[in-house]
């Protein structure tokens, strides 16, 4: 691989205006090394692993060790990919220091290119200080998991004019503040669609309608993994959950009418 070949963060940014472009998250080295073989620019290793990789009830739990273990086994597995790593819960909030030493940690450890942050406006001076360290940050507004207690759960933002003009506000403030690209969750399209033609840097919808600049979603959800929950924004390309279920139940049906191992399977 040349240096050509890696994605960057500039070169991510540089994706405005130029067409649509897809990104996914990734978890551990074997997703990561399909997602990039598929020819994917942007993989996202999610502090949305707590659910399907951690049985955890939401986001809120996943410490810094545990986002360094993922992270750092993405990375191994990427060749060409920008690897953005998500700042857990706690791990950039208490102060600027502490965001850029746990940033810090994911470039120097776990040899991610990047991090992402959740917040609007009144996050600017800790995206500012990461960029200013070194550290690209991709933004994250709109519904934002870390806060769903502040924001009474699940729900879709900027539906009223003001929750609307405020999100606005906030993609040109991280715009200003630096970001190579911000991510719009969960909001209505024509929000999704006037975010992205205000700003100069791309936008990664999900769930925030078809005219943002790229589209993220959940790895095992688009699989069809995690079949507990399915969020309205998702399309499930494959039912691979009900899949292994029947592989899992065939070899044990095997097992115990003593079919395998078989004459074939055996040195």
């Amino acid at each position: 691989m040349t240096t050509e070949s890696k994605w960057t963060a500039g070169k991510i940014r540089a994706l405005k205006g130029r067409g649509k472009f897809a990104c996914l998250t990734a978890y551990d080295y074997t997703t990561a090394r399909l997602l990039d073989e598929a020819g994917l620019p942007l993989v996202l290793v999610g502090d949305s692993l707590a659910t399907p990789m951690l049985g955890y009830a939401d986001t809120l739990p996943v410490t810094m060790a545990e986002m360094l273990h993922h992270a750092a086994a993405v990375a191994r597995g990427v060749k060409s990919a920008l690897v953005v790593a998500d700042m857990p819960f706690m791990s950039y909030q208490v102060s600027i220091s502490q965001a850029i030493e746990n940033a810090g940690r994911f470039i120097k450890e776990a040899k991610a290119d990047a991090v992402k942050i959740e917040g609007g406006a009144f996050r600017t001076p800790t995206v500012k200080a990461l960029i200013e360290n070194g550290i690209p940050v991709l933004g994250h507004i709109g519904l934002t998991p870390q806060s769903i207690h502040a924001m009474g759960g699940y729900k879709v933002q900027g539906k009223k004019p003001a929750e609307a003009q405020n999100l606005l506000q906030d993609a040109s403030a991280l715009t200003e503040a630096g970001v190579f690209a911000v991510v719009l969750e969960c909001m209505p399209p024509a929000l999704g669609r006037e975010i992205t033609r205000a700003i100069p840097v791309p936008t990664i919808g999900i769930g925030a309608g078809p005219d943002c600049d790229g589209q993220i979603l959940v790895t095992t959800d688009l699989l069809g993994l995690f079949s507990e929950f399915t969020p309205k924004f998702v399309k499930r390309y494959a039912s691979l959950g009900t899949e292994m279920n029947k592989a899992f139940a065939a070899y044990k049906a095997d097992v115990a009418k003593g079919t395998f191992p078989g004459p074939e399977h055996c040195y």
